[in-house]
């Protein structure tokens, strides 16, 4: 085959750069430099973020021989003891409050986890008039802080007759708008062709939603359980403003009343703490490798 000279030849391809990142001079280097600043960096971080925990773990297992007060307190306790938690047992029903707060919590995750599935979604893949509206709406609600609504929130919960109740203190936190739109961005990375292609197979909604969806957002969803978990146990006000009865109130609530009128003892608080503190370890060791997974999933795009 010859080539004639009224045919033109395609000129060659620009050769085409690679794409290169530029890397931080400091923490891009891999020389002696870099890594000591990677873990000076990490050391910091770890400091501030155990640190107190492991502060609070070692006052909860002193003695009362041993002074927390002094100018030089020690970080390991010089006679071990798990006599601090025992009091706190004596001191106030404990466990009552624990399970007044699992309730509260269950509440709470089984609200988000439900409701923010099918809001977000209803928001990714349903075509409804308004629903950039509402999406807009969910937006706006992020940047009000939470004591704005709290006192519409009592009025509400007073005028449903759910006052003084456990499910007075779980229903403004059984669905949050940041976990709504934590689901519809995760729903949003599914590919469009396989709602599309159960849809064409005659598939409704829901049945896109549980065959398609929630297989594929599960850790997001683990993500929303722990969130949603941790802010409904560790609430302190709103149970307050709630909550009467004392047999009703919950952990954080009733631990408060292990600071008396006329002393303090920091061994029996610190214990305390760590007992309210227990269930969240156990819940994130449990879910940790679906939570890593899921803060991918649901980042928030434009």
């Amino acid at each position: 085959m010859t080539i004639t000279r009224d045919q033109a030849v395609p000129p060659a391809a620009p050769a085409t750069r690679p794409v290169t990142r530029r890397r931080s001079r400091t923490f891009g280097r891999l020389g002696p430099a870099g890594i000591t600043a990677r873990y000076a960096g990490l050391l910091v971080v770890l400091a501030i973020t155990v640190g107190p925990l492991l502060w609070e773990l070692s006052t909860s297992l002193k003695s009362v021989a041993e002074d927390v007060f002094t100018t030089n307190p020690s970080f390991l306790p010089a006679h071990p003891t798990f006599h601090n938690y025992q009091k706190v047992a004596h001191t106030i029903p404990v466990w009552h409050f624990a399970a007044n707060s699992l309730v509260v919590a269950v509440l709470g995750v089984g609200g988000n986890v439900v409701g923010a599935s099918v809001a977000g979604f209803a928001l990714a893949r349903l075509e409804f008039r308004g629903r950039r509206l509402v999406y807009g709406l969910f937006l706006s609600t992020l940047v009000l802080p939470g004591e704005v609504t709290i006192i519409s929130q009592y009025q509400t919960v007073t005028r449903l007759g759910l006052a003084d109740s456990l499910l007075g203190v779980a229903l403004p936190g059984m669905i949050g708008a940041l976990n709504v739109l934590l689901m519809r961005n995760a729903f949003l990375a599914i590919p469009a062709e396989l709602d599309a292609a159960a849809a064409i197979d005659g598939a409704n909604a829901w049945q896109r939603l549980w065959h398609i969806g929630l297989p594929a957002v599960r850790g997001t969803l683990s993500v929303i359980a722990i969130l949603s978990f941790i802010g409904a146990w560790d609430d302190f006000l709103w149970p307050l403003l709630v909550l009467n009865s004392p047999d009703k109130l919950t952990l954080t609530v009733g631990l408060a009343y292990l600071q008396s009128t006329f002393s303090v003892d920091p061994r029996t608080i610190a214990a305390g703490a760590m007992i309210a503190l227990l269930p969240i370890l156990v819940l994130f060791v449990a879910v940790q490798r679906y939570f890593f997974k899921g803060v991918g999933e649901g980042a928030v795009k434009g």
